[in-house]
């Protein structure tokens, strides 16, 4: 059994543009206060063919308990149902916590 929780960050580098040094900082900022142990960042570009699959590959191949990323455009706008199921997903902007097994459950950390 793992001491913390492990996530990993995730990225786009066509999302991203230029704040891809400051998207990183974000997500290693956000697992330190959320008590993750980030694993990785995976980064991906527009030339990546399906990367929401390959991030879910991942995802079980690491066996994390969380991916944290700055927002959704990053996860094509939407929270994907399979990607949820068997992870929670942090976002930056909103922060906000997608829980697994709750598809497009909102969990508002800012009491907001």
């Amino acid at each position: 059994m793992r001491a913390k929780p492990t996530a990993i960050g995730y990225l786009r580098t066509d999302v991203s543009g230029i704040s891809q040094t400051w998207d990183e900082i974000q997500i290693r900022s956000l697992a330190k206060r959320y008590g993750y142990n980030l694993a990785k960042t995976v980064t991906f570009s527009a030339h990546t063919d399906d990367p929401l699959s390959r991030l879910l590959n991942v995802v079980q191949r690491m066996d994390v308990d969380a991916v944290i990323t700055p927002d959704l455009e990053y996860l094509g706008g939407a929270v994907p149902d399979d990607l949820v199921r068997v992870c929670e997903i942090n976002t930056i902007s909103p922060q906000a916590t997608y829980a697994p097994h709750a598809p497009f459950r909102f969990v508002d950390v800012d009491g907001t």
